[in-house]
């Protein structure tokens, strides 16, 4: 547990002075307690019960003081907010290289096999959408929990020409703030006419000035980017990775296939295919994320339990004050209500 305001906590040397006065006051009655003939009568008078009774108010009240103090402090402490709604976009890569074949059967096969494993051991409080990137990006499933609808969304991926990692990027954000109004059409779709077919009839939203915050700090949302290739055509992918770091997202990056590369038939030429893990390394630390190399279907399989157990234990640092503050009020009011109760006063 942290303090903002620590020096608050000086105000706790003040409770053992109240300790001294209520001894004080205690002593001072038995001295006037002399005056009766004999002070054993006295005792007996009094029940065992009501000695300790007429400490019980005094303590409770001293407990709802220092309670109070460590409230006017504001403690912070990391908790686990489990139902917290949470965001992931996996932007995956359907470039015509995803047909090497070092990953069997292909590497898009691999990747939509371990995606839906990945989507399997998701929780409930966690919303995935789909976007898909070649010469351009689309969003081809919206974030939803629904495991069925995410599936089918990964069963209709098909690859198509180029490869625009900062489309997809780009494309993720834009999922994730809708209200910020990112100019999609010149930044990722330009004019191509799969964006003209495409094209969602909906109202664009207004351009909104964006204000940085620091890089990873936005712990309900991230990005999973999935590609094997350079980057062919589109944004510069550190470019789209500053977008993401201005907002908070992270952007984790796996790169699948093997260093050499795999062989992929293209125009009748089997051409090998490898992938720029520089890139995706830097665009990783430029999100304070992670990257991950899957050169086989398996190791994919591990990538996304690897990624699954990040999202699934989230913590956050946060102000306990009000915690503080309700406890202090209750130590308060069982103070005064047994005063109340037992001796008729407060």
């Amino acid at each position: 547990m942290k303090f903002l305001w620590t020096e608050l906590l000086l105000l706790l040397a003040l409770l053992p002075v109240l300790v001294a006065l209520y001894l004080y006051i205690l002593g001072r009655n038995k001295r006037r307690a002399v005056r009766f003939a004999s002070l054993a009568l006295v005792r007996e008078a009094i029940p065992g019960s009501a000695r300790w009774r007429r400490h019980l108010p005094p303590a409770l009240m001293l407990a709802a003081l220092a309670v109070t103090i460590f409230a006017l402090a504001r403690p912070s402490a990391v908790i686990t907010l489990p139902s917290q709604q949470r965001t992931i976009i996996m932007a995956i890569d359907v470039s015509l290289s995803m047909r090497a074949t070092d990953v069997l059967p292909n590497r898009l096969a691999a990747a939509q096999a371990a995606a839906k494993a990945f989507i399997e051991e998701l929780p409930s409080d966690l919303r995935v959408g789909i976007v898909s990137f070649a010469g351009t990006a689309l969003l081809i499933q919206k974030p939803t929990n629904s495991k069925e609808e995410l599936i089918a969304a990964i069963d209709r991926l098909q690859l198509d020409r180029h490869t625009a990692i900062g489309s997809g990027i780009v494309m993720s954000l834009a999922t994730l703030f809708p209200e910020e109004g990112i100019d999609l059409e010149s930044m990722v779709l330009g004019s191509r006419q799969s964006w003209r077919t495409h094209k969602p009839a909906e109202k664009k939203a207004e351009k909104k000035e964006v204000k940085p915050v620091p890089p990873g700090s936005n712990s309900s949302s991230a990005i999973v980017l999935l590609t094997d290739g350079r980057r062919t055509t589109g944004p510069d992918p550190l470019d789209a990775a500053r977008m993401a770091a201005d907002r908070g997202i992270r952007v984790f990056t796996v790169g699948f296939g093997s260093p050499a590369g795999g062989p992929a038939m293209m125009d009748g030429y089997s051409i090998y295919m490898a992938f720029d893990e520089a890139t995706l390394k830097a665009i990783a630390q430029l999100t304070e994320a992670e990257y991950f190399h899957a050169a086989s279907a398996d190791e994919l399989k591990k990538v996304y339990q690897a990624l699954s157990a990040k999202f699934v234990l989230a913590k956050e640092e946060r102000e306990v004050t009000a915690l503080a503050a309700a406890l202090a009020a209750l130590l308060a009011l069982a103070a005064g209500t047994l005063s109340l109760f037992w001796f008729s006063r407060l």
